[in-house]
């Protein structure tokens, strides 16, 4: 896709051609390294991992090393204070650092090489001891356990090193504890923990029970440290081969865990889709996502037994229309499951941040077990994470905020403009994790996606401010700011095509959504308040009739005139630009479109005149067209890309994307409004529901129409991804569900359409750029 064309930028910026090429430049060479980067995942190499390779000996010499080149890059590779680790300079992983070190230490010694190194190792342990104990710095998984196992391995080799007395007790007792509290769980998850810290055992598993967590690759959970540290007790030839295949491919030292290379790339995915650039390397995410499904498909190890892999790799195929089953999920469905497992006793919130992201996807009845981790997963994240003050600070506030974001804006709320705008501004292009030590990708166009994606947003913002202001002239133009009944909603309406309509070539299908967001706005404040029973029957006879010069006839009033010409004019409008984008005339059909709301609103303004109570089903099968989102979105369908024939747009398929988006709107808005709506006496479902249940408990019925609500959500994402020979193209469904997110977003508290609450995020989108700060 091409970034933006020359008068664009030209246009909007006011610079010179020479200006205008360099920038257009800068930003294709950015592109081309993005693409470039998913041929290129390399993970920083970890020297606690390094170490524990280092101190395998040669299976057919046991006084040798097996790795001996690891010992180089250990000597290369000691700071200048003596330590060894990812030299990230945050003071709260002094226990990474420590660790880190210890092992280096001991793989020197361990072979005798390297006296120097190990006296400046040494020393600083002896000046950094103290925060081993402290319970405000970060803890690398395993490190009350690997630790003081690494400690009586260096009194056992007679390593001269002060420590304080107290502190190594203390650090002993924890281990004990934790260690009798472990194997006395009799837990799959306790066992394969203490597998996975092996380092710090003295003596070694049975056999048995360590081999079964050999996984194809020859490996130990995939980690090198496990798999060096078993392998120095127990050789084996499936173990070794990993580890020097690991070599084969990094050199002199090994990262912390391989292979990653599947989750690396749907990170990367996930991280494109989230700035909002997805929609330049279409071809590359497929390419990934295709790979990753065949994989899924034949039950990868890389996939399956790692939780977070699993659950990025379940919501971005699924998302993208791959069927995949969440099966392999339910063996979380509750917080004792995943405590209990082995992804449990890793305590990563990035893992629950996957799961609780994983569980917003669904799309059927039988997926039940989702909302159980959707549920016990935001409890675990503003439990252990948002209030937990570990993460206010240093390299954990990144999570922090990604946790915050997830849980205030649910997948079924979450709009992209103001996802990449947030996402741009947290987005740590040193993304730093801590398994047993910290690790990050060394991939280099982290920060070209981020550079790229602030420029795009930008670029896209000037495009949208002119946009902008041209439809503040259309609605003057038309004198709609004439209506002194209706509400000014112009922002909301723009706001809601702008941060889901994103790109130059959606301009049409933005400002035909805003249009007729402002036209049904002002008809139904029209039929709400604004206009007598004679004057709504005129404004659907003129509709009807449709070639009507108001200016020449006095049988209407100056209300129903300017309504009927605004309405008139922007279809005719719409149906001469979508005549671009599809091969036969759809004027007709909108203004059909447009009859089927005023009817609908006619009949529910009679119901009001003569009092009459409808069920509520009547009610719902009125009210999804009422609710006025079929001229917003379907007008739009013609003017996004994909040519629709008139069959395609009358299928049972199409009728139900709508009919689920409207009831969705529809219910929501009655929820918010119920309150507002009864005591002006109008119908609502919630009224309609409390008598169909015979419940005058309003805290009884909210939860059964949310139940309804979740119901309609479901189906109209099952129909968005599901993907059919003769379905409407992809594109034009992402509409259906872009609007419900809309709908969502706006009536998360109250009825944000209606209150200036959400004023501040339009200005977000519209009006405020993004700046990087280095």
């Amino acid at each position: 896709m091409t970034i933006v064309n020359l008068d664009h930028v030209c246009h909007n910026y006011g610079m010179n051609g020479t200006a205008i090429l360099f920038a257009l430049q800068s930003l294709e060479e950015a592109k081309e390294r993005i693409s470039k980067g998913f041929d290129q995942v390399d993970l920083s190499v970890s020297s606690y991992d390094t170490a524990w390779v280092a101190m395998v000996p040669s299976p057919t010499s046991p006084n040798t090393p097996c790795f001996p080149q690891c010992f180089d890059w250990l000597l290369h590779n000691q700071h200048c204070d003596g330590s060894w680790g990812l030299n990230h300079g945050d003071s709260l992983f002094m226990k990474d650092s420590l660790s880190c070190t210890l092992a280096c230490i001991l793989a020197l010694k361990r072979w005798g090489v390297g006296e120097e190194a190990m006296s400046k190792g040494l020393h600083y342990m002896e000046s950094n001891f103290r925060y081993a104990t402290l319970e405000k710095h970060h803890s690398p998984i395993g490190f009350d356990i690997i630790f003081p196992g690494m400690i009586e391995h260096v009194r056992d080799l007679n390593l001269n090193i002060a420590l304080d007395p107290a502190d190594v007790i203390a650090l002993l007792g924890k281990r004990d504890l934790e260690l009798e509290r472990l194997t006395g769980s009799r837990l799959p998850g306790s066992e394969a923990y203490l597998v996975y810290v092996s380092e710090g055992l003295r003596k070694l598993q049975d056999q048995k029970i360590v081999m079964k967590y050999q996984r194809k690759n020859g490996s130990l959970f995939n980690s090198p440290s496990t798999t060096a540290a078993v392998s120095t007790h127990l050789p084996n030839f499936g173990c070794l081969n990993y580890l020097q295949s690991v070599l084969n491919k990094t050199g002199s030292a090994v990262p912390t865990v391989y292979p990653l290379d599947i989750y690396a790339r749907l990170c990367m995915v996930d991280t494109l889709m989230r700035m909002g650039i997805d929609r330049y390397f279409i071809k590359e995410i497929e390419n990934v996502l295709d790979t990753t499904y065949r994989l899924w498909v034949q039950r990868q190890e890389e996939i399956v037994l790692d939780a977070s892999t699993c659950c990025m790799a379940f919501r971005l195929l699924r998302i993208h229309g791959y069927s995949v089953s969440p099966d392999p999920l339910e063996q979380f469905a509750s917080e004792k499951q995943y405590v209990n497992s082995f992804a449990g006793h890793l305590e990563d919130m990035h893992t629950v941040l996957e799961l609780q992201r994983a569980s917003q996807v669904i799309t059927r009845p039988e997926e039940s077990f989702l909302k159980n981790i959707n549920a016990w997963s935001a409890e675990v994240l503003k439990k252990d994470c948002i209030d937990d003050p570990l993460y206010l600070v240093g390299l954990k506030s990144h999570i922090r905020q990604e946790v915050e974001d997830a849980l205030k804006f649910p997948f079924h709320t979450s709009l992209q403009r103001l996802e990449s705008k947030r996402y741009i501004k947290i987005y740590n292009a040193r993304d730093v994790r801590v398994l047993k030590t910290s690790y990050c990708c060394t991939n280099n166009v982290t920060r070209d996606m981020v550079w790229f994606a602030a420029e795009d947003f930008n670029i896209c913002q000037s495009m949208l401010q002119r946009e902008f202001k041209c439809l503040e002239r259309w609605v003057t133009e038309n004198r709609l700011d004439k209506l002194n009944f209706a509400r000014q909603k112009l922002a909301y309406c723009y706001f809601s095509a702008a941060a889901t309509l994103v790109g130059p070539e959606l301009s049409d299908a933005r400002l035909s959504w805003a249009k007729n967001g402002v036209l049904t706005t002002v008809v139904d404040d029209f039929y709400d308040v604004g206009g007598s029973k004679e004057e709504h029957e005129n404004l659907l006879q003129l509709v009807e009739k449709w070639n009507v010069n108001v200016a020449a006839t006095d049988s209407c009033s100056e209300d129903v005139g300017i309504l009927f010409s605004a309405i008139h004019g922007t279809i005719l409008e719409i149906g001469e630009k979508a005549r671009k984008w599809q091969s036969h005339d759809v004027t007709s059909h909108i203004i059909e479109v447009w009859l089927d709301l005023l009817k609908s609103m006619s009949k529910e303004a009679e119901w009001q005149r003569n009092k009459y109570l409808p069920s509520l089903d009547e009610y719902i099968e009125n009210g999804y067209i009422s609710f006025a989102l079929g001229p917003i979105v379907i007008p739009a369908l013609y003017l996004v890309g994909p040519e629709l024939s008139e069959e395609v747009m009358r299928s049972s398929e199409f009728q139900s994307l709508f009919k689920h988006m409207g009831t969705l709107g529809r219910l929501l808005n009655d929820i918010q409004g119920f309150k507002r709506e009864s005591e002006a006496g109008k119908l609502n479902a919630m009224t309609l529901l409390r008598m169909q249940r015979g419940d005058n408990n309003k805290h009884e019925v909210v939860p059964a129409m949310k139940h309804i609500i979740e119901f309609h959500r479901a189906e109209l994402l099952r129909l968005v991804l599901q993907q059919g020979k003769n379905d409407l193209p992809r594109a034009c469904k992402d509409l259906f569900w872009n609007m419900s997110k809309i709908l969502n977003l706006f009536y998360l508290k109250d009825d944000g359409f209606t209150s200036d609450d959400m004023l501040e995020v339009v200005k977000a989108v519209l009006h405020e750029p993004v700046n990087l700060v280095e």
